[in-house]
């Protein structure tokens, strides 16, 4: 199972990231990238409401991710947006004993469905609990961002480091966006509008997890915690040098009963000062 894709090291072996890395844009190809633009109308269906949409596309990528990554990992089981909406109880198989990826095959599907780039493809590889390994694929910014538990993360090859804040500046945060919040969780996410803190709604979550953690960001605050939107970006943006915390000051758990709001930020400084700020409210 899990050792076939392991070094000696117990870290997820270049061969064996490169082969998911090829799933990822091997789905995205086929199921993601030629719809982009072209869906019919039809073809987009409104979940909970207008703004949580599902189209044929995330319906079709999850179901090649989960026949190429199972395959990668026979044993392994897969957590994906569409499947949980499916069906709930799936959710529960992140707390089992076997490896587990979890899957959102078109994180940011308004944009997605809308025409607009700012949408990804979000893999990460878990075993009880913690995260290995992760993929981030952007692919109409033909961006590509991979973290190794302990070998640190990339973009296109590249080594990325999320750096710190410049001192004194405020700090630029993405939040929840409202139209996906609840009046609690609005109440939550107030302590960050303040003199300071330059906060904004989020976009698509695991591309404002990479501006992160490639210092273009300083920090995201979330108030929902489905591992498929915030799995990969943890990850990456802890392997770039930065951290995350909840609100208890713990770090965030995939497998659930956080206290929220979270963060997460460029650097553990910063993620501190922004959940004393969530605090607050």
């Amino acid at each position: 199972m899990i050792d076939e894709l392991l070094d000696g090291s117990g870290s997820l072996s270049t061969t064996a990231s490169a082969a998911v890395e090829e799933a990822v844009r091997a789905a995205a190809a086929a199921e993601i990238v030629p719809r982009w633009r072209q869906l019919a109308t039809h073809e987009i269906v409104e979940k909970s409401g207008p703004h949580d949409l599902v189209t044929v596309a995330d319906r079709a990528a999850e179901a090649h991710l989960t026949a190429s990554l199972t395959r990668l990992l026979p044993g392994s089981v897969v957590v994906g947006e569409e499947s949980v909406h499916a069906d709930p109880a799936v959710y529960e198989e992140i707390k089992g004993d076997a490896p587990v990826w979890i899957v959102d095959p078109v994180d940011g599907t308004w944009h997605f469905a809308h025409g607009d780039p700012g949408f990804c493809t979000l893999v990460a590889l878990a075993l009880r609990g913690e995260v290995l390994a992760s993929w981030t694929f952007a692919p109409a910014r033909d961006e590509m961002a991979v973290a190794v538990r302990g070998g640190g993360a990339r973009l296109n090859g590249e080594a990325i480091r999320a750096g710190a804040p410049a001192p004194g500046a405020a700090l630029k945060v993405a939040t929840s966006h409202p139209d996906y919040t609840t009046e609690e969780q609005k109440a939550a996410l107030l302590g960050l509008y303040t003199e300071g803190v330059e906060a904004r709604p989020c976009g698509s979550a695991g591309l404002e997890y990479l501006a992160v953690a490639k210092g273009e960001l300083d920090a995201v605050a979330f108030s929902w915690e489905y591992a498929w939107d915030h799995a990969a970006g943890l990850l990456l943006v802890e392997e770039a040098g930065g951290a995350h915390t909840t609100l208890a000051g713990d770090p965030f758990r995939v497998t659930g009963a956080n206290a929220l709001p979270f963060t997460a930020a460029r650097d553990r400084a910063t993620a501190d000062r922004v959940r004393a700020l969530l605090a607050t409210r």
